[in-house]
């Protein structure tokens, strides 16, 4: 029988009693810091190396292990597909601006619906976002190109037909490419939609206006009143597609930018007399 201080010295070496007692009736004891006596580590049905192999894995260590192996198919991830925790300064300038754009959007889509804080100027913010509309324009440019008796005013009718049909279509390409939705606010009711309209980013209507804008400016002669009801039309239709909730505040400023210089190009591909002649000739 053990006498009381050896089970008090016990008590003060840091060792632990391991299943009382051993084969031959005596206490054994195990040293925390040293490898257990192999007759125990066969009672537990392990040897040596793998205790320590399990002493040394931690659970967080084998979860993480499992979770890349299983992903990569054993391999570890190469340092650059890992996530970044330090992203880069325009990142972040981006993200802020975003946010700002959206939240501006927002506060600004007073006639986004009836019940809106502007709801009863709605039906007047709808007829100016008639009136910048694709379809109205062209069917009045080919009207106009069929009544017009001059080659002048044929010449200035058939380039503003061609300056609406290349908007349609880079306005297309540029929203089939960007894929931003329509603010969540907006209520889709617009006139005459189609599938490229679900998305926002350029605004038609602005692009159209400030396109439309500097042609009417540049080849119709027009008094000092209506020159400024020509730049009023274009800015009211630009700024009723963010009352309307229709564009965020970024789509439209891009868009009068996108159809400023959409002018630019219709200049360089201007269709002469002469090559308007010679087209009405093969018509003929």
């Amino acid at each position: 029988m053990p006498s009381p201080k050896a089970r008090s010295g016990s008590g003060r070496s840091g060792s632990v009693p391991c299943n009382a007692t051993g084969g031959n009736g005596r206490y054994e004891f195990i040293s925390l810091s040293r490898t257990p006596p192999p007759h125990l580590l066969q009672r537990q049905g392990s040897d040596p190396t793998s205790a320590r192999l399990r002493a040394s894995e931690s659970p967080n260590r084998r979860r993480g292990s499992g979770s890349s192996t299983s992903s990569t198919g054993g391999q570890q991830l190469p340092e650059e597909d890992c996530m970044k925790l330090n992203p880069s300064f325009i990142g972040i300038a981006l993200s802020s601006l975003l946010a700002i754009d959206l939240w501006l959007s927002k506060r600004l889509g007073v006639c986004a619906c009836e019940d809106s804080s502007w709801g009863s100027v709605r039906p007047l913010m709808k007829l100016i976002e008639i009136s910048g509309h694709g379809i109205p324009w062209l069917a009045g440019a080919a009207y106009c190109l069929y009544k017009s008796d001059s080659v002048a005013g044929q010449e200035v009718m058939l380039n503003l037909l061609m300056a609406l049909v290349l908007d349609l279509v880079l306005v297309g390409v540029v929203k089939a490419v960007v894929r931003r939705r329509r603010p969540a606010h907006n209520r889709m009711d617009m006139f005459a939609t189609f599938s490229v309209d679900r998305y926002s980013f350029p605004s038609g209507h602005a692009t159209r206006a400030a396109m439309c804008a500097r042609f009417l400016l540049a080849h119709l002669v027009l008094a000092a009143p209506l020159r400024v009801l020509v730049l009023l039309w274009a800015s009211f239709v630009g700024f009723s597609r963010v009352l309307l909730g229709r564009h965020n505040v970024t789509d439209v400023v891009f868009g009068f930018f996108m159809g400023y210089w959409q002018y630019n190009l219709v200049e360089v591909l201007w269709l002469s007399p002469v090559m308007l002649q010679s087209m009405i000739g093969h018509l003929h």
